[in-house]
């Protein structure tokens, strides 16, 4: 390939990048090179250079393509000298262009919503009209939610006869502004850092005006029209953080100090005289003598009642609090999922209205037709039923197909969320499509806990035994593929397919962030099937966001349109947190005539031999499932000469963990490729993939995965002899003790409490060693769920994870800010948030070493995954989490302080100051933190003793990759 170089350096960058960039490139230029050189080259240099930069380097790399096209690769050093294609700017200006100047100069004394000049009362009342009749058509029976709305879209933008954002307004320089979250004053000289944006001060003069004696709006819906109002845009980024702008008093006292002569009781007439004529409007357009605009304000204000909102706060983004009761906590999700419906209905709408012009506006309002703009957001139209009753003609007539229809037509008559429960193999995914069918479906949204079961969802969906033909889209962090695995979606495609596959952390974003709220809109309209969903219960914030999106659609009633579906439906939670009624849980019977015959196999879990049933050596047929990926990684370590076994868990690279799972599921299918006889896994593969088995050791976990790893024997009925279900119990959790790794681990996991009981239930029930069939299983765990014992169990944990969820979300959930934009990049790589709800993760890095020796370990010079060339391309990364970097408290174990004192002899760059700057700096892919180090690597710092007693490798073996693990438990048998 050939390449240019152009340089940017300044002062002592300058000739250190020279030295490098002469070594490999012809100069051609003060500043430019070109060179024909290979990839592996190509990596070389940018390595030497980011060894030596500094804030005055800037180099970048351009590939010639063609004689008349090049691609930039990459850029080392400060972005800031380029723009996004890698061009060197060479001028600027800030005159006035003749093609700035508008033909028709604004009127100063008219009050404008934007640069479109649109006016500002009919912009207003046109987003809350049109906002309250979205809510209405997606909520028919919220009247009260209805009328907030049209309230808070009447006055989101009342701060906008700020005469600063109206001088501002009225530039014709500005008649072309373009803004991501809306428009705001912009220029210059001018700084939010001492002035409120226009919804501070709209949401300031609702509380002013809203009259205490009108009853008309309840108080929450105040409170949630106050929230609309606040958050319709993001907070502006003020690098002073001044407490006055959190408060009523405080966003007062900062605008009414930039009015100059004008008082601040003139605004509030101004404001008065908006409303009246927004109410004028209203009456107008809906032929009524009266408006609901009329009564929401007040016509004297007593500018006196300042003095009891100065410490008044200004509404939370979310508002959950710690709480000793379940109740509690339900109306916390309650409030929190109406400010979801009310700022979702009126920043789309906001966005709809902002885009069309003043002359279409005008028209919409003077013709009565802005409910045309609601058909035009809610039309949806598709094939995918016919497509859907297409599919069903292919399975034959049987008495179990005759019955996945009837459950389907129960389904179909739930009145808002329905709940599809039954056995693993019993045709949930069928059923769920059938409903969709029944329920008129033109979209389904299936939203799934976690990647992988969006992976095998995907797969079997785009089988030619479902929907070959159908447009099914898969949407995840890392996956956006539409029809075939490997077609990638284009982003204006993104969640336009007849069925879009995602996960909660996708579909979470809609409530969670400013950017995607609208997104919420589509999720209202669709049809939703919320899969697996038991997986969220025990998941901290997981468990109340997803409570919050049921809320959602439980208040769109006969509209709901939603399923959530389980073998293993937690009915505990249902009753206790969405408030599901037991009618609306409908059960599909098992037609899987197979026995089973539980087997409690009592281990010392200190031991990691023969006396382990997870470290057995398997034959046939088997899955073993144990609860970390650590005791699978080293049962087919110790196991791996002697079995023709497979190993899949979730601390693979993204390659290694694609292709495990295809290989998993061609050989465990249905039918499928017997190229291995087991499988040694974590949780990964307990729910949601089509596999089964003829033999199953699991280690004992909670009711949920304790049913869900059993769907992954016999599934389909195929033996005529007793399945054997081995669950493995830790000596310590069989005599009720809370200590042990496993009792550690289970309480980490908020389900310590009902996993013990659910342990003591079934030899309660003396279950083990009988003959027993599904049914009996189902029937018993329905039962567990009755029991004082299991719900004192449950609450306990689930109060316990709600509180660690309100602290997480307090932290994370942060309030939605606007950082002033930089100069746009099409880097384009996906890095960790810091606001991830999934925890605390970091990209790493780490050497390989090989055990197919074990127990020798030999250590090779190379690390797990190499840097793409170009800056556009996804690294094949892994991650892991700062408690496992950090060596969980442990200094003895930190890795982060290791390599903050070896990485800069290692491998080379400036030491950093500070274990936080390593930390920061790994949310890129491009900048890891190094668990491990090569040998030659090693070298440079003393040689093989200087290797940390708690490194993490990336093992492999002849026979697959084994994953990351560190070398004490490769060497011993430490927790």
């Amino acid at each position: 390939m050939m390449v240019t170089f152009v340089s940017q350096c300044e002062k002592k960058a300058l000739s250190r990048t020279r030295r490098v960039l002469d070594a490999f490139a012809n100069r051609i230029g003060d500043n430019a090179w070109q060179t024909v050189i290979t990839e592996e080259g190509l990596i070389a240099v940018k390595t030497l250079l980011r060894k030596t930069a500094t804030k005055n380097t800037a180099v970048a790399c351009h590939w010639i393509r063609s004689r008349s096209r090049s691609e930039l690769v990459w850029i080392v050093g400060n972005r800031d000298q380029f723009n996004p294609q890698g061009i060197v700017p060479v001028n600027s200006t800030t005159k006035e262009l003749i093609m700035d100047i508008p033909k028709q100069a604004p009127n100063p004394n008219f009050l404008y919503a934007n640069t479109h000049l649109q006016a500002l009362a009919e912009h207003l009342f046109a987003v809350g009209y049109v906002a309250e009749q979205l809510l209405a058509r997606l909520t028919p029976d919220n009247k009260n939610g209805a009328d907030a709305t049209f309230v808070a879209g009447c006055l989101h933008d009342a701060g906008k006869i700020d005469p600063a954002f109206q001088d501002w307004v009225r530039n014709p320089k500005k008649k072309d502004c373009q803004a991501e979250d809306g428009q705001h004053i912009n220029d210059t000289k001018f700084s939010f850092e001492k002035h409120p944006r226009h919804n501070e001060i709209s949401v300031l003069l609702y509380q002013l005006l809203d009259p205490v004696s009108f009853k008309g709006i309840s108080t929450g819906h105040k409170n949630a029209i106050k929230h609309t109002i606040y958050w319709h845009h993001a907070k502006p980024y003020r690098k002073e953080k001044d407490p006055e702008f959190s408060t009523f008093g405080g966003i007062h006292k900062k605008f009414n100090g930039n009015l100059g002569s004008l008082q601040f009781s003139e605004i509030v007439e101004k404001a008065q005289r908006l409303l009246q004529q927004i109410g004028e409007i209203d009456q107008k357009y809906r032929n009524t003598e009266t408006s609901l605009i009329n009564r929401i304000y007040c016509e004297t204000v007593d500018l006196d009642s300042l003095a009891n909102i100065k410490t008044t706060p200004l509404p939370n983004y979310k508002t959950y609090e710690l709480e000793n009761r379940i109740d509690d906590y339900r109306q916390q999700i309650t409030a929190n999922a109406l400010h979801n419906l009310m700022r979702a209905c009126v920043v789309s709408v906001d966005r709809l209205i902002s885009g069309l012009s003043a002359e279409d506006l005008h028209n919409h309002v003077r013709y009565q037709t802005l409910h045309r703009l609601v058909d035009e957001t809610l039309l949806s139209e598709s094939s995918l039923c016919s497509q859907i009753q297409s599919c069903m003609t292919q399975f034959p007539s049987s008495e179990r197909t005759s019955k996945q229809h009837e459950i389907a037509v129960q389904l179909s008559k739930v009145n808002d969320v329905a709940v599809l429960s039954g056995p693993a193999g019993c045709g949930k995914t069928k059923i769920a499509l059938e409903w969709a069918m029944l329920k008129n479906g033109q979209q389904i949204i299936w939203i799934c806990p976690r990647v992988q079961v969006c992976q095998g969802l995907f797969l079997e969906l785009t089988s030619e035994q479902y929907l070959p033909d159908t447009n099914i889209e898969i949407n995840t962090g890392e996956f956006k593929y539409t029809r075939k695995w490997g077609k990638g979606t284009a982003e204006d495609d993104f969640f336009s397919g007849d069925i879009v596959i995602t996960t909660i952390d996708q579909v979470f974003s809609t409530i969670i962030t400013h950017t995607k709220v609208n997104t919420l809109i589509n999720v209202l309209n669709a049809h939703v099937v919320f899969d697996e969903f038991h997986e969220y219960i025990a998941m901290p914030a997981f468990n109340l966001l997803f409570a919050e999106l049921v809320e959602c659609k439980k208040s769109q009633g006969r509209l709901a349109n939603t399923l959530l579906v389980s073998a293993t439906p937690h009915y505990f939670f249902l009753d206790a947190v969405i408030g599901i009624q037991p009618e609306d849980i409908i059960e599909m019977p098992s037609f899987n005539p197979s026995k089973y015959s539980i087997e409690f196999k009592i281990f010392d879990e200190i031991l990691q031999d023969e006396s382990n049933p997870l470290y057995y050596e398997q034959s046939g047929n088997t899955i073993v499932i144990s609860n970390t990926a650590q005791t699978a990684q080293k049962s087919f370590i110790r196991n791996q000469n002697a079995e023709n076994a497979i190993l899949l868990h979730s601390k693979f690279k993204k390659s290694d963990k694609h292709k495990l799972f295809d290989e998993v599921y061609e050989s465990f299918k249905k039918n499928g490729t017997p190229k291995y006889n087991v499988l040694r896994a974590g949780p990964i593969v307990q729910a949601s993939l089509n596999i089964t088995s003829d033999y199953m050791v699991s280690e004992l976990t909670t009711a949920e995965n304790f049913l869900q790893r059993l769907g992954r024997l016999d599934r389909f009925g195929a033996n005529s002899a007793t399945n054997i279900y081995c669950v493995a119990v830790p000596e310590l959790i069989h005599q009720g003790k809370g200590t042990g790794a496993a009792a550690r681990f289970l309480n980490r996991q908020y389900s310590f409490a009902a996993t013990k009981v659910w342990y003591r239930f079934l030899q309660t029930e003396e279950i083990e060693n009988q003959t027993i069939q599904l049914p009996k299983l189902y029937s018993l765990y329905r039962k567990f769920h009755e029991t004082e014992l299991a719900k004192q169990a449950m609450e306990s944990d689930l109060l316990a994870c709600f509180k660690q969820g309100v602290q997480l979300i307090q932290n994370k959930v942060v309030d939605p800010i606007t950082i002033p934009p930089k100069k746009t990049t099409e880097k384009g790589r996906s890095k960790i948030s810091k606001h991830s709800l999934r925890g605390e993760n970091r990209f790493v890095q780490m050497a390989i070493c090989e055990v197919s020796q074990w127990p020798k370990i030999k250590f090779l010079n190379e690390y797990a995954y190499q840097a793409p060339v170009s800056d556009r391309e996804q690294f094949d990364n892994l991650t892991a989490s700062l408690d496992e970097i950090q060596g969980y408290g442990d200094s003895d174990r930190n890795l982060l302080a290791y390599m903050k004192s070896k990485h800069h002899n290692i491998i080379g760059g400036q030491k950093a100051y500070k274990d936080f700057i390593l930390l920061n700096e790994a949310r890129d892919p491009e900048f890891p933190v190094y668990l491990s180090y090569t040998p030659e690597g090693l070298d440079q710092v003393g040689g093989e003793s200087a290797r940390h007693s708690y490194a993490i490798y990336y093992a492999v073996c002849d026979k697959q990759p084994i994953g990351a693990i560190s070398i004490k438990q490769l060497t011993t048998n430490e927790d």
